[in-house]
Formats: C-alpha cells, sequence, structure tokens
C-alpha cells in the first residue's frame, strides 16, 4: 500500500474547478475517433455535440451517480447512459471488458482498486487536462495520489464516502442517554451500546458492523486505530500494523460487545449487501456507517467522527474516482461530462443539496451545509481522515476469507488465533 495522507490532512482540500485554462487534451489507448475532435481542440469544457457516453458505477453508489447524470443530461446535449452494476460484480465484469476491448467511455473504481487498474492500464492519462485546472490544488488529494502513477493523472473524485459515527437519538433517549452528545471513545461507544441492548425490544441491537465483510471493516475499523494514535501500514507500505497496541484495543472492544450480547446477531455472517440496513430501519443505537447514507436515513440522528479508544476522531475517505477508459473514443466528450462534474451547479445543486460531500474545498462552506450542521461536522471530519491503497487491497483485505478478515474473525468472534500470525499472512499479501 501506498500511504496517500496523513490523519491531519487526508481530506484537507476536497477537490478544484476544473475552469478554462485546459489546453491539452486526453492522451492513451484509446484515443478519439478517427477524424473527431480532441479534448484540447474542443476547448476547456470538453466537446457537447450530442454524442452518446456509455458509464459504469457500482451499486453502492447508484443514487448519486443517476443524480449527477440525469443533471448533466438535463443540461447538456451529449447524454450518458448509466449502466449500475452490482457491487460484488463490478471487479470482475471491468476485468472481462478490459480483457475484451468492451469498457465504457467512462467507467467508476473503487479508490482503493484505483491504483491497480491504472497500473494495468485501464484509464486514459488525463494528465494535462487536470495540470491546466486553475483549482487543481484543491481536487481531493487521495483521489487524484491513487490514481496518478509515475507522474501521470488519470482519474477526479467522483463520489466522496466518508465513514462516520451514526445514532439513532430516540433510542439513545429512551435508553437514557444524551441525545445530543458523540460517544467520545470507543469505550464510551460500547456503553452506549450496552444502555441501547438493555431497552430489552424485540429486533432491537445496540450495534452492528459486517463481521463478514473485508471492506466493511477497512471502511469501519481503520479510523479507530488512527483516531487512536495508530497506524495500518508501514510508511512504505509493506507491513501491516494490525496486530500493534491500538488496533488490539480495537479488537478487545469489538470482542467484549460480542459476547454482551449487544451486536446484532446476523452481522457475524453479514458479507456486505446488508451491513446498514437494521440502522436504516431504526432498529440499532449506535453504529460506524457510511456518510453518503445520510440524505436516506429518515430518522433523526446525531452524526461524529469515528472515535479511537481513548478519543480522537477520524474516517476513511473513500469512495470512487472517474476516469476515460482506454477503450474510449469519445474522450473530448467525455472530459465534458468530467469537467461539469467538478463545477459548482454539480457540486452544490447536486451533490450538496442532496447532502452528499462535496469535492471541492471552496464549496465545503455551502448553503446547504450550513443549513445542516451534520454536514458540516462530515466535512470538519473529513481533514482527520486516510485513503489507505494498495496494488494487492483487494487480496490483502477485501477479498472474501483476505487475511485481513481471518484475523478479525479470530479476534472479535472466535477468541482464538495469533495476532501476530495473521498480520504476517496481511503483510505477505501486501509485499506480493
Amino acid at each position: 500500500m501506498r500511504r496517500i495522507l496523513g490523519r491531519r490532512v487526508a481530506l484537507r482540500a476536497l477537490a478544484g474547478v476544473l475552469v478554462a485554462t485546459l489546453t491539452v487534451g486526453v492522451a492513451a489507448c484509446g484515443g478519439d475517433e478517427p477524424g473527431g475532435t480532441t479534448a484540447a481542440q474542443a476547448g476547456p469544457n470538453g466537446l457537447d455535440d450530442g454524442s452518446e457516453l456509455t458509464m459504469w458505477t457500482r451499486a453502492p453508489l447508484e443514487r448519486q451517480a443517476k443524480l449527477l447524470v440525469e443533471a448533466y443530461n438535463a443540461s447538456h446535449k451529449n447524454k450518458v447512459k448509466l449502466t449500475v452494476v452490482p457491487n460484488d460484480d463490478y471487479v470482475a465484469k471491468v476485468g472481462a471488458a478490459a480483457g475484451s476491448g468492451g469498457l465504457p467511455d467512462l467507467f467508476a473504481a473503487d479508490i482503493v482498486y484505483v491504483p491497480n487498474w491504472v497500473k494495468q492500464g485501464l484509464f486514459q492519462d488525463i494528465s494535462a487536462n487536470i495540470d491546466g485546472l486553475g483549482f487543481k490544488d484543491s481536487i481531493n488529494k487521495g483521489h487524484l495520489a491513487a490514481g496518478t502513477v509515475d507522474g501521470k493523472k488519470h482519474v477526479l473524485p467522483f463520489v466522496l464516502d466518508l465513514s462516520m459515527l451514526f445514532w439513532n437519538k430516540q433510542l439513545f433517549r429512551d435508553a437514557g442517554l444524551d441525545p445530543e452528545k458523540a460517544p467520545a471513545t470507543l469505550d464510551e461507544y460500547a456503553a452506549a451500546a450496552k444502555a441501547v441492548q438493555a431497552l430489552g425490544r424485540k429486533d432491537v441491537y445496540g450495534t452492528a458492523a459486517g463481521l463478514n465483510c473485508g471492506g466493511c471493516l477497512v471502511f469501519t475499523w481503520f479510523p479507530s486505530i488512527w483516531a487512536g494514535g495508530g497506524e495500518v501500514l508501514s510508511a512504505d507500505g509493506t507491513e501491516a500494523k494490525l496486530a500493534d497496541d491500538t488496533a488490539q484495543k480495537v479488537y478487545g472492544t469489538w470482542r467484549e460487545l460480542w459476547k454482551s450480547g449487544a451486536v446484532l446477531p446476523a452481522s457475524a455472517g453479514e458479507t456486505g449487501p446488508t451491513w446498514t440496513a437494521a440502522f436504516t430501519e431504526g432498529k440499532i443505537g449506535l453504529m460506524f456507517y457510511p456518510a453518503t447514507l445520510l440524505s436516506s436515513t429518515t430518522f433523526d440522528v446525531g452524526v461524529a467522527g469515528i472515535p479511537g479508544p481513548t478519543g480522537g476522531a477520524s474516517t476513511f475517505v473513500g469512495g470512487d474516482g472517474l476516469g476515460v477508459s482506454k477503450d474510449s473514443k469519445k474522450a473530448a466528450q467525455a472530459w465534458s461530462f468530467l469537467n461539469w462534474m467538478m463545477s459548482e451547479d454539480a457540486q452544490v445543486e447536486v451533490l450538496a443539496k442532496n447532502k452528499d460531500v462535496v469535492a471541492r474545498a471552496d464549496l465545503a462552506k455551502n448553503k446547504y451545509a450550513a443549513e445542516d450542521p451534520r454536514l458540516v461536522t462530515i466535512n470538519e471530519v473529513a481533514g482527520k481522515g486516510d485513503t489507505p491503497v494498495a496494488l494487492n487491497f483487494q487480496q490483502a483485505f477485501n477479498a472474501a476469507n483476505s487475511p485481513w478478515l481471518t484475523l478479525v474473525r479470530n479476534q472479535v468472534l472466535n477468541g482464538s488465533g495469533d495476532v501476530q500470525k495473521d498480520n504476517g499472512e496481511i503483510t505477505a499479501v501486501l509485499k506480493q
């Protein structure tokens, strides 16, 4: 893994405006159609000539992708045809299409997969376009760095997803907890979960997690380690640090929570598709939860950063990057979408309006964020987060039966296993 940003600077600047200083076109494997207009010739906004563009995204970001595509289509001659792919099928679909020359014009990628796919040549180089932008220094640094190989940039931030602590204010009231106060430490988190559990209500549990989902656990537990002053990987990204003291304190808290019965029992087998469902249904007191789901959570919730064992707050700066595929023959038209995607119209009137995190630092304090203090909290905690990225991230962490998943299940569910040995198995995959 390449460590991209420190905890205090991961999202200090979220993104930049794509402005009228673009002078160089997209250069890569696919290129524009023979005789067509290059991005440079089309101008800073790309080419809007009524072309049909194809785009793929994975299901977890369907809502945001549809909002952006619908708004673009309504305001441009070009039309984007969006295909939403189930999350578990996405990697295989992209791989098969890449091998057959069948990738869409634009496709999104989980930011932790971007380095590998860039290395494989799946995205076109859009360095010249990005470098010509007046606000390039404000573009989300984690997403840009993930898509940069040998100094060449390949993706822009599509949707930023942050892991946050959410709590059900009504269940907090019922349990005698302060509904306006977030647990400040993991111990306080555990105590709150047990208080909700003590209500004894049918199908209501203190907390929940995706305990058979490596990606869910990375997204929600790495921030507790960062908040506690720990690291998940060595500086050179070749050694897992997931057996260190801070990490073990995190596992210990969750092991005790599991034994207490305050964790939704279905969490043990949860592989990802429904890991947030019980909270969304109002049946969970508090949990670590995607910020992108704020707008679809219909009851009153509190939002805070994810705490460490003794305090602090952090977040996993996830989400997807978006780029032009190697197979696209419409680079200039694809740039039109990317350019618009970072505009104020898209960032504020589409994303911020729907309670999503904007991808531009200069728009973070927009009118919609000002109306909802929770959005301000999300933006503030974003600056304390990280974006861990590795060429072998899928194998080490997200894959079924990954060594990371083995470590967590041994420590939390099984109460057995050698944490140092399991950590070494993660390191072995990272070094491949």
